[in-house]
């Protein structure tokens, strides 16, 4: 198995958007309209969470409703447009 490179930009892109992930399933409320908004469910979301499409869906999810996508950045201590960034990167793997 290949080592990753973990100072590539979709490395870097990947482990913002884990963050995000987090933060996202932090709240209950927000948590469950990622849920329904992407039609995962708890257990897909957990083994899929690593996997490109997946986290775009999720900064995708975050950009649509952008009180949610500034709260997260300022969480996360980035600008909104790194987690647009980071949502285009992975959909561009």
């Amino acid at each position: 198995m290949r080592e990753r490179d973990t100072n590539s930009p979709d490395a870097n892109a990947e482990l913002l958007a884990l963050r995000a992930l987090v933060w996202t399933i932090g709240d209950d409320d927000r948590a469950s309209r990622l849920i329904a908004t992407t039609g995962l469910d708890p257990d897909d979301l957990r083994e899929r969470a690593g996997e490109p499409a997946v986290l775009g869906a999720l900064l995708g999810f975050l950009e649509a409703y952008e009180p949610d996508l500034i709260a997260c950045a300022e969480a996360l201590a980035v600008k909104p447009e790194a987690l647009v960034r980071a949502r285009y990167q992975l959909e561009n793997q």
